[in-house]
């Protein structure tokens, strides 16, 4: 008796498991994959020959954005952005190869009032 109503517990506490989503838009697949406590952990697209396409944005598991990261064909492109804390860094991609890289730091916060 008392080893079922451990399970029925254990069942019903049990946190919801979410599983990636995909949709059809056009002709590239929107992703939206989530971290194990079912905050989303990032979105971005697909080609129909699973190549990564388009903007992917990636979210800690507390939902808070840590890099914005662009892909054309599977290849990364464009410039990159990641957030932690107070460094932000951008990285710029040419045919996925590294080109330039800046980091900036907040080291000084000012609230300015009129």
């Amino acid at each position: 008796m008392l080893l079922a109503i451990l399970l029925v517990g254990t069942v019903s506490f049990a946190q919801e498991v979410h599983k990636p989503t995909y949709e059809q838009k056009g002709d590239l697949i929107e992703a939206t994959l989530y971290h194990d406590n079912g905050v989303v952990a990032q979105t971005g697209y697909y080609t129909q020959d699973n190549k990564l396409e388009g903007e992917w944005i990636s979210y800690d598991t507390h939902g808070i954005k840590t890099a914005e990261a662009y892909y054309s064909n599977g290849e990364k492109v464009g410039t990159w952005t990641f957030y932690n804390g107070d460094t932000k860094k951008e990285v710029t991609y040419d045919n996925s190869r590294i080109t330039a890289v800046k980091t900036w730091e907040v080291t000084d916060t000012r609230v300015v009032t009129n």
